[in-house]
């Protein structure tokens, strides 16, 4: 029997334009636990665990509402890209960085967004556990 292509739904990547009112929203009147939230220049992202187990919530202003994405963990990146383009499956862009490991983002037939990443960084997540930046000045 064949493994399954993907090992776990890790992350759904929202939009949050306005990351203090998403924040507000998954961590407040949700009750979801705010894990931490980082900035990078002007891009912010924070991560909401709403449920004990499944994926973390990463709130990010930085993609434009509607782009949300469901973030798959993958053995091997290169080899999910070569199965999944043999069977039809298009990439969007070229691949990238995540702070976890090297990531791609496909389309399925019907133009759905996913994405997959190989988690080469194992210990990111608890590098950035409890961590909360604040705004600097040119943020306000």
């Amino acid at each position: 029997m064949r493994p399954p292509p993907f090992e776990s739904l890790d992350y759904l990547y929202l939009p949050a334009p306005e990351i203090e009112t998403a924040i507000s929203f998954y961590a407040d009147a949700l009750g979801g636990e705010l894990l931490w939230k980082i900035r990078d220049g002007r891009t912010w992202v924070a991560a909401v665990r709403l449920a004990e187990t499944g994926p973390v919530a990463l709130l990010a202003n930085h993609l434009p509402p509607g782009d949300g994405l469901l973030v798959y963990r993958v053995r091997s990146l290169a080899e999910i890209r070569t199965r999944l383009e043999d069977r039809g499956w298009s990439v969007e862009g070229e691949p990238f960085e995540l702070p976890q490991g090297p990531c791609l983002v496909f389309r399925d037939p019907a133009r759905q967004r996913f994405a997959v990443y190989e988690r080469v960084r194992p210990g990111v997540d608890d590098h950035f556990r409890g961590r909360f930046d604040e705004p600097d000045k040119s943020d306000r």
